[in-house]
């Protein structure tokens, strides 16, 4: 493996960067996947199909992982879940998972800060495996076109790798800001 040849280190890099974040939300992983997408548009060292399904691949484990820990301390979650909302809230929660699950999982893998919610909710309330790997896997694979297509917009417009990475960045950040700001706005009604 050539070190020096960024597409030997691109893929791992990529994936690491969106498992991680998928784990703990301490990396932004639209940002990576964002500039990976732009390196690839704009230079032949990424292969943008390859972008989508690594990004894909890193964010279905780490949603898979984040599950699993919800799944594996359910009587641990409820209590937590119990201690910060209604007993109400908890069975429309446990109905709306019953009813239209998978569209729950969709939606909170898109929504800025929204994963990580749906994901210990859903572990803790009991929602089936063999439902959720499906749903998560869909939800991963629009997510990470969304953002490639971020940064495909960026890198083909922009011929300069740098450049077009800041730009898929900003892009990224921009969506993200904008999307969280209207779920808020949301909420208060």
């Amino acid at each position: 493996m050539d070190w020096a040849d960024p597409s030997a280190i691109g893929y791992p890099v990529l994936f690491g960067g969106v498992l991680l974040g998928s784990v703990v939300p301490v990396v932004p992983t639209g940002v990576v996947v964002g500039a990976a997408a732009a390196l690839a548009t704009s230079t032949d060292r990424l292969n943008i199909v390859l972008v989508v399904l690594v990004a894909m691949a890193g964010a279905l484990i780490g949603d898979l992982v984040t599950f699993a820990v919800a799944r594996g301390g359910r009587s641990a979650m409820l209590r937590w879940f119990s201690r910060r909302q209604s007993a109400e809230k908890l069975e429309a929660a446990r109905v709306r998972f019953e009813a239209r699950g998978w569209q729950v999982v969709v939606i909170g893998r898109m929504v800025p800060a929204g994963r990580i919610p749906v994901l210990l909710a859903a572990g803790a309330l009991g929602y089936p495996w063999r439902r959720l790997v499906p749903a998560a896997a869909g939800a991963c694979l629009l997510w990470a076109v969304a953002y490639a297509a971020l940064g495909v917009v960026s890198g083909g417009l922009f011929d300069h790798p740098v450049v077009a990475t800041v730009i898929a960045t900003g892009l990224v950040l921009l969506v993200t800001a904008v999307s969280a700001l209207v779920a808020r706005r949301r909420e208060a009604r």
